[in-house]
């Protein structure tokens, strides 16, 4: 399991302002000039920490990652395989929060995956892994128990991500200013969304979920 890096002050603060600046203006155009200014310490400090300024941005990327954690009442309903009428609110209440309450670290993400790639799907998967993992396994419990529809629940998972972090532009676009995903009102409004969407009409028969085939690898 992954823990929050043990980092002192000083470097604390470095990784603050590192991870500000990298998710303000990507990696490239940001120097490390720039954030030894704005943490206020010399060039060369920062140097005495890290070996260069990728590894800057990977602490930054890391440090930021690890503070996410799902919140002990989700992790209890999830355990105790609580209703999705249940689950999927508060799922989707976290979700808004982590969006609303820490943008930057989104940016980071999104960042990492724009200009690193492959390194940032490894980052993400050692620390966002288990927290997709403990969503998707709920999932497909309740996939494979009827009380959802029989979907892909991998692809499931990253859908209710996505759509937490896309609704609010896309609303916007296609309505004009709404209500903030944050707001209570948008949270429950995705609820009813995808409740609709996963919970199986009264008397519904469900097929079972289709099995991926695996290409045959060519022999040479």
């Amino acid at each position: 399991m992954s823990t929050i890096p043990q980092v002192s002050e000083r470097s604390e603060r470095l990784l603050h302002v590192a991870g500000q600046l990298f998710a303000r203006h990507g990696y490239h155009a940001t120097s490390t000039r720039e954030i030894a200014r704005m943490a206020d310490v010399a060039e060369n400090t920062l140097f005495r920490k890290f070996e260069s300024k990728e590894q800057i941005f990977w602490e930054a990327v890391k440090h930021r990652l690890a503070s996410l954690k799902l919140r002990r009442e989700l992790l209890i309903a999830i355990a105790d395989s609580q209703r999705p009428e249940v689950v999927l609110p508060q799922l989707l209440s976290q979700l808004a929060d982590t969006a609303h309450l820490n943008p930057e670290t989104v940016r980071l993400v999104a960042v990492a995956f724009l200009e690193f790639r492959w390194e940032a799907g490894n980052a993400c998967a050692e620390y966002l892994g288990p927290i997709f993992s403990t969503v998707k396994a709920y999932l497909k419990k309740h996939i494979e128990a009827g009380t959802l529809r029989p979907l892909d629940p991998a692809l499931l998972t990253g859908a209710l991500g996505l759509t937490v972090l896309a609704y609010p532009e896309i609303a916007r676009v296609l309505d004009g200013p709404s209500r903030h995903i944050g707001d209570r009102g948008g949270v429950e409004a995705l609820s009813r969304f995808w409740l609709s969407v996963l919970l199986p009409v009264r008397g519904e028969t469900l097929d079972p979920p289709p099995v991926r085939e695996v290409p045959p690898v060519a022999a040479y």
